[in-house]
């Protein structure tokens, strides 16, 4: 492994975690810029197939685009090869967590992304990415929780007193 090539890991990292942060702070053209144009996406073990960045994010926001659906998406011990001068693959543990406020429901799971990634004009973008569950649960929303911040609704803001 070469000094550059640890760079290249770091930057593939960094566009993970941007993928991520775009997904559940709903920023869908940043989330495009994730990805190649000929991105294909195979989630839930294949169960929502979709090719092309723009089909890919228009089916994502249709999906999580709703301010009262809330998520955090929590990448982590990624496993990166770099496989040439511009491709590379990768492996990724996520644990997330849903809160669907027009459903009353919680969602929580984990799952391991494996993708393909391509270098172009300098940059490394998505090129395939799709997870397979460990594990996925579902439950009602308390009526006992209150929800004291949303991005959204609050401005970040919690609304207890410090």
């Amino acid at each position: 492994m070469t000094p550059d090539d640890l760079v290249d890991i770091e930057q593939i990292k960094q566009l993970k975690y941007r993928y991520a942060r775009c997904l559940d702070l709903k920023l869908w053209d940043e989330l495009a810029d994730c990805l190649t144009e000929d991105a294909v996406c195979d989630y839930s073990g294949g169960k929502y197939h979709h090719e092309g960045r723009d089909n890919i994010v228009a089916w994502i926001r249709k999906g999580m685009g709703s301010e009262k659906f809330l998520s955090s998406h929590k990448m982590h011990h990624p496993e990166i090869a770099i496989t040439g001068p511009d491709t590379a693959t990768g492996t990724w543990a996520l644990d997330d967590r849903v809160v669907m406020l027009d459903f009353n429901l919680d969602v929580r799971g984990c799952c391991f992304y494996t993708d393909t990634y391509r270098k172009i004009d300098g940059a490394w973008k998505i090129a395939t990415t799709g997870y397979k569950r460990v594990y996925e649960e579902i439950e009602p929303r308390s009526e006992h929780i209150t929800l004291t911040a949303s991005y959204w609704g609050t401005n970040g803001q919690s609304s207890l007193d410090a």
